[in-house]
C-alpha cells in the first residue's frame, strides 16, 4: 500500500544496522550536538500538527517496536517508546529511561536505576518491564533485531532489585555495557505487551490515535512524557516512498518535514527561501572494502597503494556532489574514540606505482562491485576507476542487483562499494573487524587484534581504553581493508516555519526525529 496523495512512492527505504551495513546504522542520541539547524531559532510555540514523510515498508510495517527495521519504523518507535539509554552526537552512550548505571570491579555486573517515568496508561516504567522487554527481545525463536546487542546479559541470571532498580549480570567483562542499553531496537515496552499495532503503550512522547500500515500513523501529544510534553499537539507520519514525491509535497504545502534527500536536491533549494535544507553532517561512512584474506589484497603493499590512490576530494566532490567531507580510511569521524591524530592520508601515485611494484602487481586489473543501491555508489565507482588508471592499474567496474548487492559483497568479489552509518566505534569493531563477526566484509581476521578488542572491552579507564582503540585504529589506517574516501551528508528539508530540527547529531541518533523537540511557528 501506498499513500494516494503521494503517487509512485513504492520503493522502500531500507536500513541495515547490524547486519550488511546497507544504509545508515540506527542508533540514538542523548544531548543536543553541536547546534540547530537555521530552523532551530526561536522560543518554542505550542500547538498544531506536522506531517512528516518518510520511505515506508509497505502493508507489512507494524508498530512492534522490537522489529523497527526502517527510517519510519524508527521514527514511529521514537514516538511511543523509550530505551534505557541512547546515543550522543559523538555516539557516546547517555542516560534516557535509566538515571544511572555503575559497574562492579569485574565489569560483569552492571547495577540500573531507572528514572521516575510512567507510560501511557499511568502505570510507572519498572525494572520488571525491562527485564520483559529484554527477554523478549533474545527470544531464541524471534528475529528481533537488539538480540544479537543484547547477547552479552545472562538474562537468567540478571534480576530486579527493587521497582527501578535492575542488576545485569554478563557473561563477560564489559566496559562498554551502556552501549549495549543503547542498541537499536532495544525499546522498553510493558510487562506482557503483545498488541502493538492496536493498542500500543509506550513511555513516549507521544500516543498513538490510529496506524496504516504503508501510508501513515498519527500521534497525539503526551502530556504526562517524562522529559516535558512536546510543543505540537498531534504528529503525523507518512509514507512516501520516492524522494521526488517527498520534494513536491513538501513544496506544495502538504507535508512539513521530507526526509532523506538527495544533494543535487538539496542544492537547488537550499537558500532559495522557500524550504529549509537540514544537513546532518558526516552521518554516512564512504568506503571501497577490499578483501584482506585473497588476491590481490591479501598483500598489505597493494591496500597501502590503493589507499595512496584515491583522490578523496575529487570523490566527495564528484559522487557526493560535495555534501560531505574527506575520510582518512577509518570508520567514526567525530565519535568517540576517534583517532583523529593520524596525518590525512593524500593521493600519491608515485608511492602507489612503487608498493605495487614491490608487490609483483604492476599492471594489476581488478574487478569493482558497485550498484544502484546507494547514493554515490556508481558515481564513486567510475571516478576511482578513473584514478586508478593514472597509477597503471586498471579496474573494471561492475554492476550488481540493488535486491542482493549487500548479501553478495559479504563473501563475494575482492573490491566493492561499501556504506555505513552512523554507530560506536566499539560495535564497528565488534560486528566487522574480528575474527568472527559475521558482517567482516574486509575478512579482516587477526588473534591479536582480537586480543586488543577484548583488552578494550574489559578496561575500566576511559583514557586507558581510548589508549587500545587508538592502537587498533593506527594497526587498521596502516594495513586495513577499508579505504574510506569520505562521510556524507544527510539530507532532510523543512518548510519554513518548522523549527528546533536538530542539525548536530548523524543521521538516526536521539536527536535526528525528535518530533517532541520541534514545533511550527
Amino acid at each position: 500500500m501506498y499513500d494516494e496523495r503521494f503517487p509512485g512512492l513504492r520503493r522502500r527505504g531500507f536500513l541495515a544496522a547490524t547486519s550488511g551495513a546497507a544504509a545508515l546504522a540506527l542508533a540514538g542520541c542523548g544531548g543536543s550536538g553541536s547546534g540547530e539547524s537555521p530552523s532551530g531559532d526561536g522560543t518554542p510555540k505550542r500547538g498544531g500538527r506536522l506531517r512528516a514523510a518518510f520511505a515506508g515498508g509497505g502493508a507489512s510495517e507494524t508498530l512492534d517496536p522490537h522489529l523497527a527495521n526502517l527510517f519510519a519504523d524508527v521514527a514511529r518507535a521514537k514516538a511511543l517508546y523509550d530505551k534505557l539509554a541512547d546515543y550522543g552526537a559523538d555516539l557516546s552512550a547517555q542516560p534516557r529511561l535509566a538515571a544511572r548505571w555503575e559497574a562492579d570491579k569485574t565489569l560483569a555486573r552492571w547495577q540500573v536505576t531507572l528514572r521516575e517515568a510512567t507510560f501511557h496508561d499511568g502505570r510507572p516504567v519498572t525494572a520488571r518491564d525491562v527485564l520483559y522487554s529484554y527477554r523478549r527481545i533474545a527470544d531464541p525463536d524471534r528475529a528481533f533485531r537488539a538480540k544479537a546487542s543484547l547477547d552479552p546479559i545472562d538474562l537468567d541470571a540478571s534480576r530486579a532489585t527493587g521497582q527501578r532498580s535492575i542488576e545485569f549480570v554478563l557473561k563477560r567483562p564489559t566496559a562498554e555495557f551502556p552501549n549495549i542499553l543503547a542498541a537499536f531496537g532495544a525499546y522498553i515496552v510493558p510487562e506482557g505487551a503483545k498488541d502493538f499495532d492496536r493498542k500500543p503503550i509506550g513511555s513516549g512522547p507521544f500516543r498513538l490515535v490510529s496506524f496504516a500500515p504503508g501510508r501513515s500513523a498519527v500521534f497525539r501529544r503526551h502530556d504526562g512524557y517524562w522529559e516535558g510534553a512536546p510543543h505540537l499537539d498531534e504528529l503525523e507520519l507518512i509514507v512516501a516512498n520516492e524522494e521526488s514525491a517527498r520534494v513536491n509535497a513538501l513544496l506544495g504545502g502538504q507535508i512539513e518535514y521530507a526526509h532523506e534527500l538527495g544533494p543535487t536536491t538539496a542544492r537547488a533549494h537550499e537558500g532559495k527561501g522557500q524550504i529549509e535544507i537540514v544537513r546532518l553532517r558526516g552521518s554516512a561512512m564512504q568506503a571501497f572494502c577490499m578483501k584482506t584474506d585473497r588476491a590481490p589484497f591479501d598483500d598489505k603493499r597493494v591496500r597501502e597503494a590503493f589507499f595512496l590512490i584515491a583522490d578523496r576530494q575529487e570523490l566527495v566532490d564528484g559522487a557526493l556532489s560535495g555534501a560531505g567531507v574527506v575520510g582518512n580510511d577509518l570508520f567514526g569521524k567525530g565519535y568517540e574514540y576517534y583517532a583523529d591524530g593520524l596525518p590525512q592520508r593524500a593521493q600519491d601515485l608515485d608511492r602507489a606505482r612503487a608498493l605495487l611494484k614491490q608487490a609483483g602487481a604492476e599492471k594489476l586489473k581488478v574487478t569493482l562491485d558497485t550498484s544502484a543501491v546507494a547514493a554515490g555508489f556508481t558515481e564513486a565507482a567510475g571516478i576511482f576507476r578513473d584514478q586508478a588508471a593514472k597509477a597503471g592499474v586498471t579496474v573494471d567496474v561492475r554492476m550488481g542487483s540493488k535486491d542482493s548487492y549487500w548479501s553478495d559483497i559479504l563473501d563475494n568479489g575482492t573490491l566493492c562499494c561499501y556504506r555505513s552509518g552512523a554507530m560506536p566505534i566499539e560495535a564497528h569493531i565488534s560486528q566487522r573487524l574480528l575474527t568472527d563477526s559475521t558482517t567482516n566484509a574486509t575478512k579482516w581476521r587477526h588473534k591479536d587484534f582480537d586480543a586488543l578488542y577484548e583488552q578494550a572491552q574489559s578496561t575500566r579507564d576511559k583514557t586507558e581504553r581510548a589508549a587500545v582503540y587508538e592502537r587498533m585504529q593506527r594497526r587498521l589506517y596502516a594495513e586495513g581493508g577499508f579505504l574510506v574516501w569520505g562521510f556524507a551528508d544527510w539530507i532532510i528539508g523543512t518548510a519554513r516555519k518548522v523549527k528546533g530540527v536538530e542539525a548536530g547529531a548523524p543521521a538516526n541518533t536521539l536527536d535526528w526525529a525528535r518530533f517532541d523537540k520541534v514545533w511550527l511557528a
